[in-house]
């Protein structure tokens, strides 16, 4: 398994649907408003936070991530609209490089998952090199763990988390 650096700056990915680039600062209530919508923020990291939670993490996007070059975030756009959120970073949970990605719920159900979750693999095994890519789902989020098996993700593994439940691991090796 290689261990490649951030790029210097995320690139531009665009899908047939999606276009996914840096946030602006103009993109911080979009960006709130999905955090903030439980139906979203249930399958992420520790689940819902405050709305002033959110905006500090929205700050460190710039602060931290884009400033230091940490690893590769996005926003996700359809037709020039905020619907969704993007990441490939080195975790320690994996211990490999792991994407994550939400969408708003108005565009579930029309694919865009599957076209958002492949264009991050291929961005970490063409841009980045690597030879396999995580993703860490919480066991209930059947909706994630289909999308990613007909990516060729497989279950390598289950982390039982501090409150019981059980967050799955997922692998994808490069072909």
């Amino acid at each position: 398994m290689t261990s490649p650096s951030p790029s210097p700056s995320a690139p531009t990915l665009r899908t047939d649907r999606l276009l996914l680039d840096r946030y602006t600062p103009a993109d911080e209530e979009a960006f709130v408003a999905l955090f903030q919508d439980t139906r979203v923020s249930r399958w992420m990291g520790d689940g819902t936070t405050s709305e002033a939670e959110d905006r500090a993490l929205f700050g460190r996007v710039f602060s931290k991530v884009y400033a230091r070059d940490l690893f590769d975030v996005w926003a996700v756009r359809q037709d020039g609209r905020l619907v969704g959120h993007a990441e490939i970073k080195r975790t320690d949970e994996v211990d490999g490089h792991e994407i994550i990605y939400a969408l708003a719920p108005e565009v579930w159900g029309r694919g865009l998952g599957l076209e958002l979750a492949a264009a991050i693999v291929t961005h970490g095994f063409d841009t980045l090199g690597l030879t396999e890519v995580h993703a860490t789902v919480a066991e209930p989020n059947r909706a994630s763990l289909a999308l990613l098996e007909r990516l060729g993700f497989a279950h390598v593994r289950d982390i039982t988390e501090d409150d019981g439940s059980t967050t799955r691991v997922l692998t994808r090796t490069r072909s």
